[in-house]
């Protein structure tokens, strides 16, 4: 008897034991995430306040939001961020310069760029022909966006239109202000801004939907594509069981933008990234996605095909590899 009852006892003390293995904790793990103010940073406000109340356990995220991608870019080399939005030709470039340290988590912003004007004179691609455009961005995506779309719809970008570029978004508003009959090509929450300014500003083009139109009936569609996630891969390596959570805390926290605009935009002015009255006007047109797999792979592989066709140089000189696009752990 006195064995059966040592036997039973021992019994009870190992399941105790594994019911509090089972329940331990994971250790949390620290990760350093990067955005830029504006649409790549929109998309993560439920994460950032969720975090503040630990909720986003046991990832304990600190983020950084910054003005350009200037100050990204050394932070994500130097290791100081492990994690990070940026401009989706940017991650391209540092996939060649990091010697592939880097991999795309998932697609965050599709095109924020629009042609707007004061009037009602564009109505397709194809009204653009002889106009003057304000714009800016010349070297970078905004160009040769604006370039493809404008080719495959016939008009020739050196001749056919007059592009007038500019240092920064604000001169083209500016430009808006000073002259009603002008036409511009603005990025939200620009667009947002300069309407705000002037209520009679409508939005002529969408140039993302213009380039999904020209996309239609292709095996593997890419898209116009402002900003991605991307991560380090000796991060990734060490933590994969973290960035797979972060991939689902951020799936939401962009769930949660999208069907909420009013507690959004509180947010976002909470986090210093755009005022609330501006946030909640700009957010239906600012395309922020989670976009991952091989979706991801089509849409941006395709996109950074376009830019490379144009310039090398905008995609690092050479397109990445596979091994770019993160499948999952």
């Amino acid at each position: 008897m006195k064995k059966a009852i040592s036997f039973l006892l021992a019994a009870v003390l190992g399941i105790s034991m594994l019911a509090g293995c089972g329940a331990k904790e994971a250790d949390p793990v620290a990760v350093n995430v990067g955005a830029m103010k504006g649409p790549t940073a929109m998309g993560m406000v439920k994460m950032m306040e969720d975090d503040e109340s630990g909720a986003t356990a046991p990832n304990d995220y600190n983020f950084s939001l910054l003005a350009s991608p200037d100050e990204v870019t050394p932070m994500l080399v130097k290791g100081k961020l492990d994690i990070a939005a940026l401009p989706a030709n940017l991650a391209a470039v540092l996939y060649q310069n990091m010697e592939q340290n880097l991999s795309v988590l998932a697609i965050n912003t599709l095109g924020v760029i629009y042609i707007v004007e004061d009037g009602d004179t564009v109505q397709s691609v194809a009204d653009l022909k002889g106009k003057t455009i304000y714009a800016s961005g010349k070297g970078s995506t905004p160009e040769y966006g604006l370039n493809y779309i404008l080719e495959e719809n016939g008009l020739n970008p050196e001749t056919d239109v007059n592009i007038e570029w500019k240092t920064e978004h604000a001169e083209c508003v500016a430009a808006l202000a000073a002259n009603p009959s002008a036409i511009a090509m603005l990025p939200q929450p620009f667009v947002t801004t300069a309407q705000m300014q002037n209520e009679n500003l409508r939005i002529a083009l969408d140039l993302s939907a213009e380039w999904d139109a020209l996309q239609e009936g292709k095996e593997n569609p890419s898209g116009m594509i402002t900003g991605v996630v991307v991560v380090r891969n000796d991060f990734l390596e060490e933590n994969p069981e973290a960035v797979e959570l972060f991939m689902e805390q951020y799936a939401s926290s962009v769930d949660y933008v999208n069907a909420n605009t009013a507690e959004a935009a509180a947010l976002i002015e909470k986090y210093d990234i755009l005022k609330a009255a501006v946030a909640e006007k700009a957010l239906p047109y600012c395309n922020i996605v989670c976009i991952t797999g091989d979706e991801m792979q089509d849409k941006l592989g395709g996109y950074l095909e376009e830019l490379y066709a144009q310039n090398p140089k905008a995609v690092g000189g050479a397109l990445p590899e596979d091994g770019f696009y993160y499948h999952g752990a």
